[in-house]
């Protein structure tokens, strides 16, 4: 019994606290990235954003949250009653279910599985399911059409972010996210004599790779220019028109989950992670998370500000850029990639 106990009931617990610690965490900082959006948005325009509940307006989200959960929930009377609630319940358990295997330091991550790379790709796919169970479901010409609009922008940029992935998985030679940081640690820069540094990571060798994957993330995540699901009349909310209250808030919540997490993969692949970005002192000295969260938050604040000077895409023209211009030029780099650490030797 006592083998039971501590073979499976002890790291069971672990597992459960790490990952109740991990959500609330970060379903905080979500709150807080909202808040910024809004901020720079405003900021942008020359006006002040939220600024009356709390200081600064810092407690601006936890109203929102208040004001969705005590709204009452209005269900079409001809929609699938139960599909309809638990697609917006699949988005957000989707969103926050990719998070098990992002390392935030060295060793700070719930399961350091060897395939995370194919487990956060496997999930962001399976979150298109979400979009349209919701469109579908409302009975909604409307919402299905929206549904509809989004499940083939999601799609089709999830073929460019994975031709991205491939290029940085041929440079590692590893499934596993903590070895993609890890490998960052030397390269372009230790080869010419420098310590390593940020000249090291791999933005640098895969640039095109690196704006193709962050242009990629907009799209996959609706995020301006390629909102294009409620862009139609700005009136509606695509698939999400029939949905208030809690509801709406949880499709909300998984969509910012979503791109708080594509900020996370922009830094893991890209930006080393939790590396500084000079190895040496004082830089070191700081802890590994905060140069994490630094760097997700430099990658959001781009979000935020492509979302404030873009002018909106016609649905004709972001999916031509998907298909016409993002996937032979990752498909091409695929290529050159592979050439180059084959003729160079440099392969992880």
């Amino acid at each position: 019994m006592n083998g039971f106990f501590d073979s499976y009931v002890v790291p069971g617990a672990i597992i459960v606290g790490q990952s109740l610690l991990l959500l609330v965490t970060l379903l905080i900082f979500v709150a807080y990235f909202l808040y910024a959006d809004r901020k720079i948005w405003a900021a942008v325009q020359l006006r002040r954003g939220p600024n009356v509940v709390g200081p600064w307006g810092l407690l601006q989200s936890f109203a929102d949250l208040l004001k969705f959960v005590f709204k009452e929930p209005v269900i079409p009377s001809g929609s699938n009653k139960g599909v309809f609630l638990l697609a917006p319940l699949v988005t957000t358990t989707l969103a926050l279910s990719a998070w098990a295997v992002v390392p935030l330091d060295a060793g700070w991550v719930v399961a350091n599985i060897n395939v995370g790379v194919l487990y956060i790709f496997a999930i962001s796919s399976l979150g298109v399911y979400g979009v349209i169970m919701g469109g579908w479901a409302s009975n909604s010409k409307y919402a299905f059409l929206g549904a509809l609009r989004s499940a083939a922008q999601m799609v089709s940029y999830e073929v460019s972010i994975g031709f991205v992935i491939i290029t940085v998985l041929l440079c590692v030679g590893s499934l596993n996210l903590s070895d993609v940081v890890l490998s960052q640690g030397d390269g372009l820069g230790t080869r010419l004599g420098l310590p390593s540094s940020f000249l090291d990571w791999h933005w640098l060798p895969l640039f095109p790779m690196f704006i193709i994957f962050f242009i990629s993330a907009l799209a996959e995540t609706n995020r301006p220019p390629f909102d294009l699901v409620e862009a139609e009349s700005e009136l509606v909310a695509g698939f999400m028109v029939e949905y208030g209250s809690s509801p709406y808030m949880m499709f909300m919540l998984g969509e910012y989950v979503s791109i708080v997490l594509m900020c996370a993969l922009t830094t893991i692949l890209f930006l080393g992670g939790w590396l500084p970005p000079v190895a040496i002192a004082p830089f070191t000295w700081v802890p590994g998370i905060v140069w994490f969260i630094l760097k997700v938050s430099l990658v959001f604040f781009m979000f935020a500000m492509v979302k404030a000077f873009v002018p909106r895409y016609r649905y004709d023209q972001l999916m031509r850029l998907g298909w016409k211009v993002f996937l032979p030029l990752s498909l091409a780099m695929v290529v050159i990639v592979a050439a180059v650490l084959q003729a160079t030797g440099w392969a992880g």
